[in-house]
């Protein structure tokens, strides 16, 4: 690719990040990066009534959290008033556009009498060829051609083509002054030097409009790509009925970034039949040619896969800062709660080949982290009966004459011994000794347990049981 790649994700903070439009961005991503270009984030906050302060500081942790760095930005529209007003004089002063004073009333009088002769409901033209200029509120509508097609280039489609007469002047300023979206989005890109606008297929509609924009300014068309939505399991849109949807939520719910981005960048791209990618990895793959316009359906259970495929991955120093963070989250450990990084390490690889989230693994970790064992009622009824005392009592034994530290096979060697002389199978023992130890009938290994655990706490919950 010859032209310097250029590239934008342009959120409106009207609410928090989908994970759409994070699928979005990271294809953004993933081509900027692939073609050594540039990645510029902008919010476009021209909806002054519904865009919010939380929703851009939302959407620039969601993107940090994922790892989704930008090179350009963050720009804000309500910041570039004045290059708007500027290029609206200039389509006024060329005849391109047009002030229109006709009131809401009117216009909803016109659109009903449309619609009731079976015509399209669009603008009619009416101050079009107006000449006077009162000092009267007004909007500014774009002039569309009378006749002919507007022909969209996509680069996953081929040529798009777009009848005019389908168009209506469109209003490119509002009665308040402000520009509208249309408008705004063509004036950035022209001026941040957008190569490639890759966005979702709901926007295929404006694209008409925008390309004529781009033409009545003298602006170079950029290349356009419209990849496929997100589908719910059901096959409708994703919505808040399917699960999260918001992007921050996945983190809450002890996914790791690594996992959601490799997820979602499957979803309409591929390479091969490989399912797991390191970012490398997929900066080093990523094309165009291989996303589809087939529309992508979200499947929950499979992210959840791939996140456990992704915890068994990396490695305990890998996982210790975002497990840290899941163990506060979930109150299992205070702020400055004065652990080591190396305490936490110590307790990971017993954890994270059999947890699914991060907060599985929080919770797994419970009896390592807290002084007092908290016993599931109905668990303790079955284990610790009356009967298992004699051999709690050879395992204590055993334990008070062992080295510290405690030894994986000299532990396995006691445990197997006892239940020998008491001609009983492991699961016997094993089951009770892991309520005692950690108030639950589901642990790591029981010699992992002990282990982690080491020789003083072992046995005085051993003996707290008794």
């Amino acid at each position: 690719m010859t032209e310097d790649v250029r590239v934008r994700f342009a959120p409106s903070p009207t609410g928090f990040l989908h994970i759409g439009g994070v699928r979005t961005a990271l294809f953004n991503w993933l081509f900027a990066r692939h073609h050594k270009g540039t990645f510029i984030l902008r919010i476009e906050d021209t909806d002054r009534e519904r865009s919010t302060e939380d929703s851009i500081q939302e959407i620039i942790e969601s993107l940090q959290w994922l790892g989704l760095d930008w090179d350009e930005g963050p720009f804000r529209q309500m910041e570039r008033q004045d290059l708007y007003k500027e290029k609206v004089d200039q389509l006024l002063s060329e005849k391109k556009a047009y002030r229109c004073y006709c009131s809401p009333e009117d216009l909803e009088r016109r659109r009903k009498l449309a619609q009731d002769q079976g015509a399209k409901p669009k603008y009619d033209g009416t101050c079009r060829g107006r000449t006077d200029q009162p000092d009267a509120p007004h909007v500014v509508r774009f002039l569309c051609p009378p006749t002919g097609n507007v022909v969209v280039k996509d680069l996953l489609r081929g040529n798009v083509e777009f009848d005019v007469a389908e168009l209506d002047d469109f209003i490119i300023l509002r009665t308040d002054g402000t520009p509208t979206y249309n408008f705004v989005v063509v004036v950035d890109d022209a001026d941040m030097r957008i190569s490639h606008v890759i966005r979702g297929d709901d926007h295929l509609s404006n694209t008409p409009r925008q390309a004529l924009m781009y033409d009545a300014l003298n602006f170079p068309r950029p290349q356009f790509a419209h990849i496929s939505m997100i589908l719910g399991t059901d096959k409708s849109r994703l919505s808040k009925r399917h699960g999260a949807t918001a992007t921050l939520a996945y983190r809450d719910m002890g996914y790791l970034p690594n996992a959601l981005v490799n997820y979602l960048a499957r979803l309409g791209w591929s390479h091969g039949d490989q399912e797991l990618f390191t970012i490398d990895e997929m900066i080093a793959h990523f094309t165009l040619q291989h996303v589809t316009t087939s529309a992508a359906v979200f499947n929950p259970d499979k992210l959840l896969w791939v996140n456990e495929q992704w915890i068994q991955q990396l490695t305990p120093s890998e996982l210790v800062d975002p497990f840290e963070a899941a163990l506060i989250q979930e109150g299992l450990l205070e702020e400055g709660h004065g652990k080591s990084k190396d305490d936490l390490v110590k307790v990971i690889p017993s954890l994270q080949q059999r947890a699914k989230t991060l907060i599985e693994m929080a919770h797994g970790a419970e009896f390592y982290l807290k002084d007092e064992v908290t016993f599931d009622e109905k668990a303790k009824a079955k284990f610790l009966k009356p009967e298992i005392k004699p051999l709690f009592e050879t395992l204590v034994a055993g334990l008070e004459t062992m080295e510290e530290p405690l030894d994986h096979d000299v532990i396995e060697l006691l445990f197997k011994k006892t239940v020998e002389d008491a001609g009983l199978k492991l699961g016997k023992l094993a089951q009770p000794v892991r309520v005692a130890l950690t108030g639950k009938t589901a642990s790591p290994g029981i010699y992992d347990v002990v282990l982690l655990l080491g020789k003083k706490r072992t046995i005085e919950r051993l003996k707290n049981a008794l």
